[in-house]
């Protein structure tokens, strides 16, 4: 039987995968609400499991293991990844407003928040980089958290400029698709109303 604080720890581990899986709820119910749709927050929400990817490769290149400062930075992740795509989204939106149509709204988008975009992802990793590297005491807890926000961050920001507009082409498709399937069921039941 293991001993020491292994039960302690494994018990708190479990509660912080459903404070992560809380964390994602609350971030699409804020993202509902300030985008006032239903589907676009899904389109957000993709980046969250970009950065899993980023999390992965440094921890394994790094051989830290997964441990409470792991856990924290997930949790912080779920909100700091969410903000390239809320760029990309909102300002495509606000295009649409416009009347430029959605594929060029998206383009023109990605290019005009590329910069601000690339700019707020170095400065997050410059800022994390010296607790990442750090050999000070309590870094066993503070130097996973920091290599797991810099890997998520990373290959969310790269492969969110590429995932995201390709989701909200594919939602909007599909939602123009539904759209037009609803408007043809209130027609035929127009036609078979009338005498």
């Amino acid at each position: 039987r293991l001993g020491g604080n292994y039960q302690t720890m494994i018990a708190t581990q479990k509660q912080f995968r459903a404070i992560i899986w809380l964390v994602i709820f609350l971030i699409y119910l804020v993202l509902a609400a300030l985008f006032e749709s239903y589907y676009q927050p899904f389109i957000i929400m993709m980046s969250v499991p970009l950065a899993l990817i980023g999390v992965v490769i440094s921890l394994y290149a790094t051989g830290k293991s997964v441990g409470m400062g792991v856990f924290v930075g997930l949790m912080m992740l779920g909100g700091i990844v969410v903000n390239n795509a809320i760029l990309l989204i909102d300002h495509t939106n606000q295009l649409r407003k416009r009347n430029v149509r959605y594929i060029k709204a998206l383009i023109m988008a990605s290019r005009d928040r590329l910069r601000p975009i690339l700019m707020t992802t170095i400065t997050t990793l410059l800022g994390l980089l010296p607790m990442a590297i750090s050999t000070q005491e309590g870094s066993n807890l503070w130097s996973p958290l920091a290599i797991t926000v810099m890997g998520g961050l990373t290959s969310s920001t790269i492969l969110t400029l590429l995932i995201v507009p390709a989701s909200y082409v594919i939602f909007e498709d599909a939602m123009a698709r539904i759209q037009g399937f609803l408007n043809r069921r209130r027609v035929k039941k127009k036609v078979i109303a009338q005498p």
